[in-house]
């Protein structure tokens, strides 16, 4: 049976195309960057803290610190009276022991003198020389920070496979983490196929469209942690698509776009059992039916549709998956979910896996899906207009109206667009 054809007379299951591409995808080698340019990348290892957060007992306010049991009764009417004995600021520390009736001015973030547990704030003092008046009861561990309250010598902080938002490199600055060992990002290579396609610039010419795709894809490998390479635009031709796979170097993975169906110019699914093995070659899921992959040697070559939404969908679908098997991460789509109830009904094919564009609205009774009417592969302003994806499973026939689905956002939704109950698009 032809290669173009044999993968569409028996569709595979998306969960059984992850379980022949997953096992044989090796994690990247990791290597060791500055701290400052770790944001986006992935950890190649745990990060346990070795010492306490803060290292030590400390104000939290502006005020004069005491032994919290000695103001107890402490009132307007009702003053007690504390030596003060000394001051102790930010980076500084305290010599001694402070003793019943004592207090030390203290500044926010400098360590507690020895022998105090609470600090009075300035608005609940009076200054009377070398003599205060607290005017309000502090109990023990009153506006004071406890060492080791934001995290204990040995405490799991983050875990391999953890992508490094700006919230992470904050912790690992406080653990005074100069470098980070992290995964080496895969090196993507990516082709756009199609005699009709041009770079975005160029003068269209009858019949053509800009190339969409390479810059999608480049972009989702970079969001994903990878380092995409675009490899330019290769003509519908079997011998230049063989050409350009055979003279690709240095990359990890390859994605081609475009000349994957079954159609007289869809090629690629020969070259690469020319130069390879197909492993998968369609799947059950709309859009991105056309897809596959296989390898060439050792890299594994992934086919998406031309038309860009379905190239797109191919790629949350087998590529993303593969991305973080390499970086060590979780295989699992990262958008956020929201519930939601859909608007209409949604018509599914058993045994197939839709993946269907959502705009999410409020309403009196909740958050609402409301499908993109305009939504076939080729229509790019669906990922704009729309919300999120929602997906419906192989194991059903649609989504009834009403019914309450999980919504996966692409973006956080905007508060005033949840409220954007104008007409829909």
């Amino acid at each position: 049976m032809h290669v173009r054809d044999r993968g569409f007379y028996r569709l595979t299951p998306l969960k059984d195309a992850l379980k022949r591409l997953l096992p044989g995808i090796k994690p990247a080698e990791s290597e060791v960057v500055h701290l400052e340019q770790a944001l986006g990348r992935v950890l190649a290892g745990d990060v346990v803290a070795e010492r306490d957060s803060p290292p030590f007992d400390r104000a939290a306010m502006d005020g004069f610190a005491v032994k919290g049991e000695n103001t107890f009764g402490a009132a307007e009417g009702n003053p007690i009276y504390f030596r003060v004995v000394g001051e102790v600021l930010t980076g500084g520390s305290f010599d001694g022991e402070v003793g019943e009736f004592e207090a030390v001015r203290i500044t926010t973030g400098a360590p507690m003198p020895p022998g105090t547990n609470a600090v009075v704030m300035l608005e609940h003092v009076n200054e009377l020389g070398d003599e205060i008046e607290v005017l309000k009861a502090v109990p023990p561990g009153k506006n004071v920070s406890l060492r080791g309250e934001d995290y204990r010598r040995g405490e799991l902080l983050l875990r391999r496979g953890r992508m490094i938002q700006p919230q992470e490199v904050a912790i690992l600055a406080s653990l005074g983490i100069r470098k980070v060992e992290v995964f080496r990002k895969p090196r993507v290579g990516i082709i756009s196929t199609g005699d009709e396609v041009v770079e975005p610039g160029e003068e269209l010419g009858a019949g053509q469209v800009y190339d969409v795709n390479s810059f999608a894809l480049a972009a989702l490998c970079s969001a994903t942690g990878a380092e995409p390479v675009r490899m330019g635009i290769v003509r519908d031709d079997y011998e230049e698509i063989r050409r350009a796979i055979k003279e690709t170097r240095n990359v990890d993975v390859l994605l081609i776009s475009g000349a994957t169906s079954v159609g007289k110019r869809d090629v690629v699914p020969e070259v690469v059992e020319e130069l390879g093995r197909v492993v998968v070659h369609g799947i059950a899921m709309r859009p991105g039916e056309p897809s596959g992959f296989g390898y060439v040697g050792d890299v594994p070559v992934f086919m998406l549709p031309g038309y860009p939404v379905a190239s797109i969908v191919g790629f949350e679908a087998l590529v993303r998956p593969a991305l973080q098997v390499m970086l060590g991460m979780p295989p699992e789509m990262p958008y956020p979910a929201v519930r939601a109830k859909m608007s209409r009904k949604i018509a599914s094919k058993l045994g197939r896996r839709d993946f269907v564009r959502v705009r999410v609205r409020a309403t009196d009774t909740g958050l609402e899906a409301v499908p993109i009417r305009t939504s076939g592969s080729g229509i790019v302003s669906s990922l704009v207009r729309g919300d999120g994806l929602v997906i419906v499973p192989e194991n059903t026939e649609g989504v009834e109206r009403g019914e309450t689905v999980e919504v996966r956002l692409f973006r956080p939704v905007e508060l005033f667009s949840l409220f954007n109950t104008g007409p829909e698009k």
